[in-house]
């Protein structure tokens, strides 16, 4: 059987995977949330014309025209709202509304104050050090789309146009089912032949990450019953399973998954690693994501897989933007697979950005894994290249 490719097994994914229903999120709960409905100003900002120094508010026309009477203040939240008549002036700060009539600030280094009386430059060439009404934004502006995820900077955008809150999809319940008969809990002692969970705490941290509500259910052993019970009694949008997805004698995933009647999307992919990565929906809805036992290929496959799907069950994309770096080191031809290394970037003196694959890609390496902060992607049968050569990238969340 000819395997996908990633992008056609992701699709497959994605073409089942809706929006989650809508909540009310306040701000400070709002960090990396995904936003279902634009935020729309609902006026100027700033409101009025706004002091962008500490200075003196004064018409054009006065300047050079004698000494300025100044005749009262205006501060942040303290405007004065008697115009300002010829030959006047008013003492300004930063943030301040310029009183009517005033088209102009001078700096409070470049005037001289005499008791009552002000003296400024002739120079109508300086800057006016004025923020006009609506410079940053207009009444009805669209601010912030819908689909996009919310980070503090978009947040203190919604904060400064009012909102309180703003609505975002629910975040996904996630479940994560790990087994095998040689898995066991960290801080669980081991036997001779069996090693610690590590793929299943990583796991459970991608999807959280990526905006889930994670659980991670009690390790499975290598039996139809007991793997069935863990899936079919799990409330989650998305059961994501670990392990027992290869075609051998104790890979029992796929069986159990299929005898509650899942309608398997996705039986493999062609990428290295994570050839056995499955995808199935169950007759109630609930979407299960297959990742491999190993560890390495397990997280891999969660920032290619996982953390997509939880990004379009929150209204968001959430693909992995794969950019172009130089290589700082030479690579072989690749086999038939699409092959995610796993890489470092290195910077020169000048800042600059070039990427090195580590020496060990064995999948099974999880010290390797834990030193890398991208993913260097090499096409099936993608011929050798040379230091300085172009590849694509995508840097990791670490």
């Amino acid at each position: 059987m000819s395997l996908p490719t990633v992008e056609t097994a992701r699709a497959a994914m994605l073409s089942v995977v809706g929006t989650l229903p809508a909540e009310s999120v306040s701000l400070i709960e709002a960090d990396g949330r995904w936003l279902v409905e634009p935020v729309v100003a609902l006026r100027d900002q700033p409101p009025f014309d706004a002091s962008a120094m500490d200075g003196w508010a004064v018409r054009t026309i006065d300047l050079g025209a004698g000494p300025l009477g100044i005749v009262g203040e205006s501060a942040a939240g303290r405007g004065r709202d008697v115009p300002l008549e010829p030959g006047e002036a008013v003492r300004i700060f930063t943030g301040a509304p310029l009183p009517p009539g005033a088209d102009r600030v001078v700096i409070q280094e470049e005037a001289s104050r005499d008791g009552d009386h002000l003296t400024v430059p002739a120079s109508a060439d300086a800057p006016a050090w004025v923020r006009p009404r609506g410079a940053d934004y207009r009444n009805g502006a669209r601010l912030l789309e819908a689909g996009l995820r919310l980070n503090p900077w978009r947040v203190a955008l919604a904060a400064s146009a009012g909102r309180p809150e703003v609505l975002c999809a629910r975040r996904p319940r996630v479940a994560i089912l790990a087994g095998g008969d040689e898995v066991v809990e960290p801080g669980t002692p081991a036997g001779p032949y069996q090693i610690h969970d590590a793929a299943g705490p990583g796991v459970a941290l991608v999807a959280r990450r990526a905006g889930a509500e994670v659980r991670r259910l009690p390790l499975v052993g290598d039996t139809m019953d007991s793997i069935a019970e863990g899936l079919g009694h799990t409330d989650a949008d998305l059961i994501v399973t670990i392990g027992g997805a290869s075609v051998g004698d104790h890979d029992l995933l796929k069986p159990a998954a299929r005898s509650l009647g899942a309608t398997l999307l996705v039986e493999g992919v062609a990428m290295r690693p994570g050839k056995p990565v499955w995808f199935a929906t169950l007759p109630d809805g609930r979407l299960l994501l297959g990742l491999p036992g190993n560890p390495v290929s397990a997280l891999v496959c969660a920032e290619l897989f996982l953390v997509p799907l939880l990004a379009a069950m929150q209204g968001g994309g959430g693909e992995p933007a794969f950019r172009p770096m130089t290589l700082t080191e030479a690579l072989p031809a690749n086999g038939p697979r699409d092959h995610y290394m796993r890489a470092v970037i290195v910077r020169d003196e000048d800042g600059r950005a070039t990427i090195r694959a580590l020496p060990d890609q064995d999948s099974s390496m999880v010290t390797v894994l834990a030193g890398a902060d991208a993913l260097l992607r090499r096409p099936p049968h993608a011929p050798a290249l040379a230091a300085g050569d172009p590849v694509p990238v995508a840097v990791l969340d670490v």
